[in-house]
């Protein structure tokens, strides 16, 4: 399923993830032009599991591997990989930000993106894998966004047999749909990993980890509205 957009107003220009989004493109065609270039780049500055848990096996220090925690959630491994989350944190994010505000939405962004990759490392804290892209923040915008707009329509294309259809879809529907994919397939890579012994190369346990924030956050706030 593909978002388009929803349907609600904005109150105030959703400036910082405007600029997520720009800032996100700019590094991939960046990355684009450095060619071989980017795979050491991606190495240095993405985050690796094993290498947290035992930094100085990397000639790393502690603070520069929690660097990477940052560093890694704007680095994208292919155009089908920025897309897909380019155009989540397009249609999801203006809200969010419309909500927390400007600053507090920038930290949020950060935020469930660490504690997706922590997520993550949890269940693979052996893995060589660089883990990167955006997706743990985004994962929580989601998560947020169901929170705090249940009821709100999303006007979303999926594919059909042999055509595309588009829909409006409810938020409650359609965000829990995603995260139960995110969910079934992190158990799908736990299974791989016991059998075959190898890192997976997506990180669906940082969707998990980043969603559930999310997801808190927004009760948090509701439940904070609630009270004034």
């Amino acid at each position: 399923m593909i978002p388009i957009r929803h349907t609600l107003p904005h109150r105030t220009a959703p400036v910082i993830n405007r600029m997520l989004v720009v800032f996100n493109i700019v590094i991939f065609i960046v990355m684009l032009f450095l060619g071989q270039r980017a795979e050491a780049i991606i190495d240095s500055l993405g985050f690796i599991p094993a290498r947290l848990m035992n930094p100085t096996g990397y000639g790393y220090t502690r603070w520069e591997v929690a660097v990477t925690l940052v560093t890694s959630l704007f680095i994208h491994g292919g155009i089908v990989h920025l897309f897909g989350n380019m155009i989540y944190l397009w249609v999801f994010g203006g809200v969010v930000e419309d909500i927390l505000g400007h600053f507090r939405y920038l930290l949020f962004f950060l935020v469930c993106g660490v504690v997706g990759s922590l997520a993550h490392t949890m269940l693979f804290p052996r893995s060589p894998v660089p883990s990167i892209g955006a997706s743990g923040s985004i994962a929580g915008i989601l998560g947020a966004f169901l929170v705090l707009r249940p009821r709100a329509r999303i006007v979303t294309l999926f594919p059909l047999v042999v055509y595309w259809a588009m829909a409006e879809i409810r938020a409650i529907v359609f965000l829990p749909l995603w995260f139960a994919m995110q969910f079934f397939n992190g158990f799908l890579s736990l299974a791989a990993a016991a059998r075959t012994q190898e890192a997976i190369g997506i990180a669906w346990w940082a969707h998990v980890g980043g969603f559930l924030l999310g997801a808190a956050v927004g009760v948090g706030v509701r439940w904070r509205r609630g009270r004034v």
